[in-house]
């Protein structure tokens, strides 16, 4: 008779600290970032820095530099590539949003001492440059016009042109050669266009400076833009959604009208108000085919207008205390616009986000 033998199994506890490895506090990086940038403010001072840009300098080095050390002394080397990197991120996310937040911080502190209703709802009209007073309304009313009118013309052939390159283009000839051209404008200076502009619509044409003439110039930037957002857009809406549509028997273009826009309805509108945010901000056409006026121009097919980057570069150019401040104020006005459209934008694309069931 046999008799089966159960063996019990043997566990073996490993030893403490074979499996685990000694790791830094989370405090530590926070502890490494103020050391780092009070040892950056004192090597700048005995050095005789007195540039802050300097301090944050030899502070970001510093912060890498004791990082790196501070872990490969506790958790290891390979660690310490791991947490270098992560340093790295973060000090070019600090590099750069110092500069923004500078920016914002004088440009709100100078603008507020000047911006107020009247200077809103009032022109130039009647007001010498060193003069104090006037507002920045007949400025205001042909960024809004200018603006508008190039996207009504930027937008439709944009999203037409992606459209076409997405769905129907493939690789053919003219989809190569279009979306060169595509390429091609999106790296083209705004000066170009106001001198094209210049040449066909006031040289050859006849035409005098309008607010419709710097429209087109900023339509021809706005185009490219245009283009390429809607292009990725139009790529990331499913193939799956274009086949389920035509196995059904709807033509294609109802497809592409029902199916595939609404679904990147969101995206190719965020990507038109980013593109309107970037046609803004633009001095030079303006400058070239709007020539700027102090009075209140509502006709943008007739007559010189203004708009706020132009007004903002004429009253700076004449270096009175009251017209560098009106320049700062209008600045912030055009800020304020700038951020009003990136609010609007993100809105639009969470309200037309396609909604997923659970």
């Amino acid at each position: 008779m046999s008799h089966a033998i159960q063996e019990r199994p043997v566990s073996v506890a490993p030893r403490r600290g074979s499996l685990s490895h000694a790791r830094l506090p989370r405090w530590t990086p926070a502890a490494v970032a103020a050391g780092s940038i009070a040892a950056g403010i004192g090597i700048g001072l005995a050095a005789g820095w007195h540039s802050k840009v300097q301090w944050g300098l030899i502070a970001a080095l510093l912060f890498v530099v004791v990082t790196f050390a501070v872990t490969t002394k506790v958790e290891g080397r390979r660690q310490a590539k791991d947490r270098v990197a992560t340093s790295l991120v973060w000090v070019c996310f600090v590099l750069a949003v110092v500069p923004l937040l500078s920016l914002a911080w004088v440009t709100i502190s100078k603008g507020l001492e000047v911006l107020d209703g009247y200077f809103l709802t009032h022109s130039m009209n009647g007001v010498l440059d060193a003069e104090a007073g006037g507002g920045v309304y007949h400025a205001l009313l042909g960024t809004i016009e200018q603006v508008g009118i190039a996207t009504l013309i930027a937008a439709p052939i944009g999203l037409l042109t992606a459209v076409y390159l997405v769905e129907y283009g493939g690789d053919s000839k003219l989809a190569k050669a279009v979306t060169f051209f595509v390429d091609v404008m999106t790296g083209i200076p705004s000066i170009v266009a106001g001198l094209f502009i210049l040449a066909t619509w006031n040289l050859i044409l006849g035409f005098g400076p309008s607010g419709f003439a710097g429209a087109m110039a900023l339509a021809i930037l706005m185009m490219p833009v245009v283009v390429r957002s809607t292009e990725e857009m139009l790529k990331l809406v499913p193939n799956e959604l274009r086949e389920a549509s035509l196995a059904l028997g709807i033509p294609k273009w109802r497809t592409i009208l029902k199916v595939v826009l609404p679904t990147a309805i969101g995206g190719i509108t965020t990507g038109v108000m980013l593109a309107v945010a970037r046609i803004t901000g633009e001095t030079a056409p303006v400058l070239l085919l709007v020539f700027g006026t102090k009075l209140i121009n509502p006709n943008p097919f007739e007559g010189a207008q203004s708009s706020l980057p132009l007004y903002v570069y004429e009253q700076y150019a004449v270096g009175t205390d009251a017209a560098v401040a009106r320049a700062w104020a209008a600045a912030l006005v055009l800020i304020a616009f700038v951020m009003i459209l990136n609010l609007v934008a993100r809105g639009i694309a969470r309200w037309k986000a396609p909604k997923t069931g659970r």
